[in-house]
């Protein structure tokens, strides 16, 4: 395997890894503080589920960034990665979604527990809470973008 070839595999699976990472520990802090509400309150599950599930989204990016980069570098198709130069751009083009991915989902999950908090006192008031964890979505967002633009125009 050439160097360019691991930058660029090392990117993708860095872009799974860490956006994974911080999905798991947002929708596991979400989960515990959830489990806390539908004690008291079962009605409101579907509401807690639905800001547990908020900082999940992070992770489906980094896969998505994973799969696009394999298809361009010739593991899912494309042409393979044999230079260094390429490697490093592929690697570099998928950092952002997996160090934000993985920051943003850290905050979302804890502002998902300050939400689902909201919540139990004040169920009428899942709208506002949902809008909450939703404003640290859109800088995974961005990352997202970003990090597609810079691998497709590789």
């Amino acid at each position: 395997m050439s160097m360019g070839m691991f930058f660029a595999l090392l990117g993708a699976a860095l872009s799974t890894a860490l956006a994974g990472w911080g999905s798991a520990w947002g929708t596991g802090m979400g989960g515990q503080a959830a489990a806390g509400v539908i004690a008291e309150d079962p009605d409101q599950f579907a509401k807690v589920l639905i800001l547990q599930l908020l900082p999940g989204t992070q992770g489906i990016y980094g896969l998505l960034v994973t799969f696009i980069t394999l298809t361009r570098i010739g593991i899912l198709g494309g042409t393979p990665v044999t230079d260094t130069k390429t490697g490093l751009l592929y690697f570099a083009a998928c950092l952002p979604i997996a160090i934000v991915g993985l920051i943003s989902a850290y905050h979302q999950g804890r502002t998902s527990v300050a939400s689902i908090g909201i919540v139990a006192k004040k169920p009428d008031q899942f709208g506002k809470a949902m809008l909450l964890p939703a404003m640290v979505e859109t800088y995974a967002i961005l990352a997202l973008l970003i990090s597609i633009l810079a691998v497709v125009n590789i």
